[in-house]
């Protein structure tokens, strides 16, 4: 604006003026949506809690009349109807009536309770869902105080950890910062004792490009790539900050239900009692499952068959089908004999045969509290009133999840299973799966203490979870892993989502987070290298009397190929298994380690040698270096970063910089861009980028001389990795 209305040239002239204006603009904009786009979360997770409690119908007793409103009007003394299959509007008492509940949407289990009216199980929640008969409730919260709202208001009411990787930087760009904040200021002094015209903007330019404040957005870029690239692998991410941040989780709590075992419970064994043939126990557990559409009675039927009998084969004409309620806890047939079967509760069928003047064999009491103590359920079956053995029901450990809970304990990760079941239990299930620790009878706010205790001392948790009810724990937890056949509530409150359902999938994450924190390690060794050479040569030459090296707008070139191109480049190298065999990283490692600062330090000092040993040979032979020679200069800056960007390739990896150039496509083609974009510039810039054209072999020895500085960061990369070999590498 002062050149366009005065006139004045000396800071430069206006087109000159507002182009730097429009490069720093959008290195600014690409910094900051970066990070906007990365952790762009809102608070959809209790949008879709209200959208439950606001849409779920409920049949209101109004007089003799029912009348179906939304459950958000709801209020305390309210009376209500639900029948089977019917979700539960909001938290009441049952006054009339009983019926199976499913509870998973609290407890996060499958199993089924029964809740009836009188006595000590007749409070039903909201969000559950009605499975059989009828019942009628009186509603005993007031607006605001059920169940879903407690739990919106422990969403929106947890608030995340910063990660170490966060603070790290966070130390990191303001130590930079203060350094580089003192050598820019410093820099006007010595420009004007040597005589050297420094314009407000490139002191703008070089404040901007060579302070690494971008590092922090232009991360969150990184994050975005390894988000799409972890898609691949079936896993969902919502932040680059989940993925990084599970690379260094050191708990892991995990749902019991459908992650650890299998989900519905499946029948595992018959008990016929003493007496009873086997043949004909089963088939009478075949024919009183005939009429149960549940996962539990279908199991029995699957048990059935490998036991060599099939429904096909059993007489069942004239039979009359009696289906489970939650009145006679149990099902079964009459047939047209008159024989009749019934399977159940153990204390349901124990009262019918009692009733009947049967005794209750004590072989079955055995039966019934072993299958219990083993965390099994038990199926008593009767026929004609008399008990004729007892059918066992396993939630099933999933197949090789020993061995995956094993490999995360190798790689320092603890696992907690979290479920429903009583102690005992859990106990059991606990110990057959292989966890390192448990949360029994586990209600929302348990997981959420968990999570709070462990995250107090000093560790970073991941929350798997699928339910409702797994919401909080999933917000709170520094990473939410919900299932893909999930509620969407928990898909909502979940930082990643296992498209798959396989727990293989977190180990997956896992290792997406430790290479990810290895290209963040990557992006700043390169950048700073980068920043360390630029910003020493700028201030020796400023003392020395040499004209600005490099102008405002070659820097903002050079800062396009630190911060842009750089991140893309870093951010699309592949994963490494390798990472997975390493050690836990310590969570106080600074994120630049020793051998970071060695390279950055040794890199760095090679580059000013040699440009400042290319200004000083000019000066001293030909005088103030002529058009021609700085392009030569500028070049051979642009093209160190080029082949430096091998050297951050190649940092902390097993193999030399050329392997898996297939996975690396994109690193190459990123060094592409940067090799014609500099040919193009030099070649075609003229005097706003201060250039003029090269021959072929001078672009030949520019190329060859500077592409020494990978060559020989790769030779001594690979004596290295055979001197001292770094773990989890073979």
């Amino acid at each position: 604006i002062w050149a366009a209305t005065t006139g004045d040239t000396t800071q430069g002239s206006f087109g000159y003026n507002i182009l730097v204006f429009i490069i720093l603009f959008a290195t600014l904009l690409f910094a900051n949506f970066a990070e906007a786009i990365a952790e762009a979360r809102g608070k959809a997770q209790a949008d879709s809690l209200r959208k439950t409690r606001e849409e779920t119908p409920a049949k209101l007793c109004v007089g003799n009349k029912i009348e179906t409103v939304s459950s958000s009007q709801l209020k305390k003394g309210d009376i209500f109807i639900c029948e089977a299959g019917d979700t539960i509007p909001s938290d009441g008492e049952i006054i009339e009536g009983l019926a199976s509940i499913d509870e998973s949407a609290i407890t996060g289990e499958s199993a089924p309770v029964i809740r009836e009216a009188g006595g000590d199980k007749s409070s039903v929640t909201g969000g559950t869902k009605v499975l059989s008969d009828q019942i009628k409730v009186k509603v005993t919260t007031e607006p605001g105080e059920s169940f879903l709202d407690k739990m919106i208001a422990l969403v929106e009411g947890a608030s995340r950890q910063k990660t170490p990787n966060e603070i790290a930087l966070t130390i990191l760009l303001a130590g930079f910062t203060l350094v580089f904040v003192v050598v820019c200021g410093t820099l006007k002094p010595f420009a004007d004792y040597s005589n050297t015209t420094i314009t407000i903007a490139a002191f703008i330019s070089l404040f901007v490009c060579l302070i690494p404040t971008t590092i922090g957005g232009l991360l969150s870029a990184i994050g975005i790539a390894g988000m799409d690239r972890a898609l691949s692998a079936n896993v969902i991410t919502k932040s680059g900050k989940a993925v990084e941040t599970a690379g260094d989780i050191d708990t892991l709590l995990l749902d019991k239900t459908g992650t650890i075992t299998i989900g519905n419970r499946k029948a595992t064994q018959f008990y016929p009692v003493s007496g009873i043939d086997e043949h004909s126990f089963v088939q009478a557990c075949l024919l009183s499952s005939l009429s149960d559409d549940t996962p539990e009675g279908k199991s029995i039927v699957e048990l059935g068959r490998e036991k060599g009998v099939r429904v096909h084969d059993l007489n069942t004409s004239g039979s009359k089908m009696i289906k489970f309620t939650a009145e006679t806890k149990c099902s079964g047939v009459d047939l047209a004999n008159g024989t009749r079967i019934r399977k159940g509760a153990f204390d349901a069928i124990r009262k019918m045969s009692e009733a009947a003047g049967n005794k209750y064999p004590k072989e079955v009491a055995d039966l019934v509290q072993k299958i219990t103590s083993n965390g099994g359920t038990p199926l008593v079956v009767s026929q004609d009133d008399f008990i004729i053995g007892v059918i066992e029901l396993q939630d099933i450990i999933k197949p090789g999840i020993q061995e995956r809970f094993e490999r995360l304990r190798k790689m320092g990760v603890k696992t907690v299973m979290v479920t429903g079941d009583n102690p005992l239990t859990a106990k059991y299930i606990a110990e057959k799966a292989g966890v390192d620790d448990y949360i029994a009878e586990a209600k929302p706010e348990d997981k959420m203490n968990y999570i709070r205790k462990e995250q107090e001392n000093g560790k970073l948790v991941a929350m798997m979870g699928d339910g409702t009810n797994d919401a909080p724990a999933l917000n709170f937890a520094n990473v939410g892993l919900s299932m893909g056949s999930g509620t969407s509530v928990a898909k909502d409150a979940s930082d990643i989502t296992l498209l798959d359902d396989s727990f293989a999938s977190i180990a997956a994450a896992v290792m997406w987070g430790r290479s990810l924190y290895r290209n963040i390690q990557r992006f700043v060794l390169f950048q700073l290298t980068i920043n360390f050479a630029a910003i020493i040569v700028v201030f020796v030459g400023s003392i020395f009397g040499t004209e600005m090296p490099l102008t405002v707008v070659q820097i903002l070139w050079v800062n396009i190929i630190m911060d842009t191109f750089a991140a893309l480049a870093m951010a699309s190298l592949p994963p490494n298994p390798a990472v997975m065999n390493e050690p836990p990283r310590p969570k106080d490692e600074f994120i630049i380690t020793p051998a970071m600062a060695r390279t950055i330090f040794t890199c760095g000092t090679i580059f000013v040698g040699v440009l400042l040993g290319m200004l000083f040979y000019w000066r001293a032979t030909t005088g103030a270096p002529n058009l021609e020679q700085l392009t030569v200069f500028f070049s051979v800056f642009v093209f160190l970063q080029f082949w430096n960007m091998f050297n951050a390739k190649g940092f902390e990896a097993c193999h030399s910089v050329l392997h898996d150039l297939r996975g690396s496509r994109t690193f190459f083609l990123v060094l592409l861009l940067i090799a014609v974009g500099q040919v193009l510039i030099v070649e075609f810039g003229g005097p706003v980028f201060r250039t003029t054209p090269l021959t072929w072999v001078q672009w030949l020895e520019v190329i060859g001389y500077t592409s020494l500085i990978a060559i020989l960061g790769d030779v001594v990369r690979s004596i290295r990795r055979r001197i001292r070999p770094r773990p989890g590498c073979r």
